[in-house]
């Protein structure tokens, strides 16, 4: 059975906002897009997952075909970001449709430049296997011992896929991309204008398999550890009072893992969950004290009253996804998650399943 509907609308006469997060919301400014009416932009905030961001390459999909959609700003971390200056860089180029080109390009490059690809139906299997093994390595050597030169084979597929001097130039859409700054474990959020190939590569740097990535003297690692994906910013800079989450790592689990590789997938969901909780957690505390200002709302107030956060989750839509490997790059099971992601953002679009629109019911647990 799914969660029950969430969606955050914080606007004056709502419930309180833990509380009204619970309650479905359909998506007025693209539904008055369809009726003619003029239509407001919309954000995106995309949440990292590795191979799991073969989702959000779906989603993007079809969002890219709606005629009522102009996008005004992205978040994203790791496979998040990835998909955010690879949309970016398509819209730059030629629009939509050399967006959705780039997206499916760089997808099946990563799935044929995997060593598992090959094996076809054996590779769900053999990634489960070498999540443990490479949870084994990396806790008896660093990727500076097992890989002393620091080869990234994203860094090859990026810069193929990806012009960023252009997109610094001239990015059709407000980037924010995430990473996390080894030396005090703090947010560094890139902007469109800040857009490398280091930046991406440091927004996806896991540390137990690839060397921090250097930027102007400081060292980064995975955004998602800091934020995944960046929210509270995105609401406050973004002209969008439409947002879409697109959440990719499980949040439940039934029982208790007891194999080793089970305990290392679910601490990982937990640990990349968890910025996305405390930015959930800190939005309703922001909310309910601009509910207390009655008469001389502040400018981020009067923004924060204004703004829809809706969710589109992975978990809701991909079966057995908790028990998925995020190192699985077979190609049949990235074209299923596109799919899926598809299938997901249509029903979004069309009001017809607005269980997968919202807030983390886990956050109004509290």
């Amino acid at each position: 059975m799914q969660q029950e509907p969430a969606t955050i609308s914080p606007g004056a006469g709502a419930a309180p906002a833990r509380r009204s997060w619970y309650r479905a919301l359909l998506a007025p400014a693209l539904r008055r897009a369809r009726r003619g009416v003029e239509q407001r932009p919309l954000a995106l905030a995309l949440q990292g997952g590795g191979s799991f961001g073969a989702f959000t390459w779906g989603v993007l999909d079809r969002m890219l075909e709606e005629d009522g959609i102009v996008l005004d700003a992205i978040s994203g971390a790791s496979a998040g970001a990835v998909n955010a200056v690879i949309l970016a860089n398509g819209l730059a180029a030629r629009g939509p449709q050399a967006a959705r080109t780039g997206l499916r390009r760089f997808w099946k490059r990563v799935s044929d430049a995997s060593p598992l690809a090959p094996f076809g139906s054996f590779a769900h299997t053999a990634a489960i296997a070498g999540s443990s093994a490479l949870d084994l390595s990396a806790r008896m050597f660093s990727p500076y011992q097992l890989n002393p030169l620091g080869l990234n084979p994203l860094r090859r597929l990026l810069a193929a896929e990806v012009d960023f001097e252009r997109l610094r130039r001239s990015s059709p859409v407000r980037l924010l991309i995430a990473a996390t700054r080894v030396r005090d474990g703090q947010l560094r959020l890139f902007r469109e204008d800040e857009i490398t190939l280091e930046a991406v590569l440091a927004s996806a740097c896991l540390p137990q398999i690839s060397h921090a990535v250097e930027i102007d003297g400081e060292c980064y690692w995975d955004g998602g550890y800091s934020a995944n994906p960046p929210l509270r910013e995105l609401v406050v800079q973004s002209h969008a009072d439409d947002i879409v989450l697109v959440q990719l790592t499980p949040e439940r689990h039934e029982g208790v893992p007891r194999l080793s590789r089970d305990i290392t997938r679910r601490l990982s969901q937990i640990t990349f969950n968890g910025p996305l909780r405390r930015e959930m957690e800190a939005l309703a505390d922001l909310c309910e004290l601009c509910q207390r200002e009655r008469f001389f709302r502040s400018r981020l107030c009067r923004r924060i009253q204004r703004f829809r956060l809706h969710r589109i989750a992975a978990e809701h839509a991909v079966e057995m996804l908790a028990q998925a490997s995020p190192l699985n790059l077979d190609w049949s099971f990235l074209s299923r998650l596109e799919q899926r992601g598809y299938d997901a953002a249509a029903r979004w679009l069309a009001g017809e399943d607005e269980s997968e629109a919202g807030a983390l019911a886990a956050a109004n647990e509290r």
